[in-house]
């Protein structure tokens, strides 16, 4: 049964309407001093081509570098969230168990990975951890055995199969950094349910995987989700990291461009829109989701 909800609109006042217009000036006369007062010949034109280009051999139109940057960073954020969140999933149960052994393991994780800066994490996992593992699993080998079709699908998923091994140990080092916070949004989250709930569960006989699983996680969910959402939106931000390793994400991709073109200013707030309408459309969405759950 669906309940109606009723929101109060705030007024807007002389005072706020007198600060957006004075807001609105500080930034048009900024804009402005900087279109016209900087010694710096913006061109803007060069920018399109980064976006979509046509290709003149295929007859046909492709993203450009730019966008294809974008796309990498959507790839590792997807993958790498969706990982981020079963495995902090996991150390928050851990660090609500009554197992004193699984506490201990998820405050260790947690502390160690909250406490290493991620650019040095980045750095360890990618040359020592991530390259002995990728030459033990044999990952290069299993890639050039399969098919054409499954190379395209993997691709399409993925990115470029070549790059593989390395868009991999990117996306393991930001899941694991990424998780540790989640970790403790959901520790926080199944803390904040009453445990009254739990009394009630046990007194019907039902074993504490099941009071988890059926009562204290679909309350918790909902007290988790602006925070989850926030985090995610991190963990695409945080992406720009792995530029340090030659992935060739979005930010990467700008340096490069910068470097040949020399429009610094151009290039980097087109990256900042690009950027902006990304975490923008996720908060749109996630708050949608969240308005559905309050109205369920």
């Amino acid at each position: 049964m669906n309940r109606s909800t009723n929101t109060k609109r705030i007024p807007i006042t002389w005072l706020d309407a007198a600060i957006l217009a004075a807001l609105a000036g500080v930034i048009g006369y900024v804009a402005f001093k900087a279109l016209t007062g900087l010694n710096y010949h913006w061109n803007w034109e060069i920018i399109p081509q980064f976006l979509l280009r046509f290709d003149e051999p295929a007859q046909s139109w492709k993203p450009g570098l730019l966008t294809l940057g974008l796309l990498t960073t959507i790839r590792l954020s997807l993958w790498a969230g969706i990982l981020a969140l079963l495995l902090g999933t996991v150390m928050g149960l851990f660090r609500v168990s009554p197992s004193l052994f699984k506490r201990q393991v998820a405050s260790a994780y947690v502390g160690l990975i909250r406490n290493t800066p991620p650019l040095v994490l980045i750095f360890v996992f990618y040359f020592f951890i991530g390259d002995q593992i990728m030459t033990l699993l044999r990952v290069e080998d299993a890639i050039y055995g399969l098919s054409d079709t499954a190379l395209e699908a993997l691709s399409w998923l993925f990115g470029p199969m070549n790059r593989f091994p390395r868009f991999l140990s990117a996306l393991i080092t930001l899941a694991l950094f990424e998780a540790a916070y989640i970790a403790e949004i959901v520790r926080a989250g199944i803390e904040s349910v009453d445990k009254g709930q739990w009394e009630a569960a046990a007194s019907m006989g039902m074993t504490r995987f099941q009071t988890m699983v059926h009562i204290v996680l679909p309350q918790a969910m909902q007290r988790m989700l602006p925070a989850l959402a926030g985090q995610f939106i991190s963990t695409i931000k945080d992406s720009a990291i792995v530029s340090v390793i030659s992935i060739e994400e979005l930010t990467f991709q700008a340096q490069q461009l910068m470097t040949t073109t020399y429009r610094s200013f151009e290039i980097w707030t087109t990256v900042l829109g690009m950027y902006f309408v990304l975490t923008f459309l996720c908060s749109l969405a996630v708050r949608k989701l969240e308005l559905t759950m309050r109205r369920d």
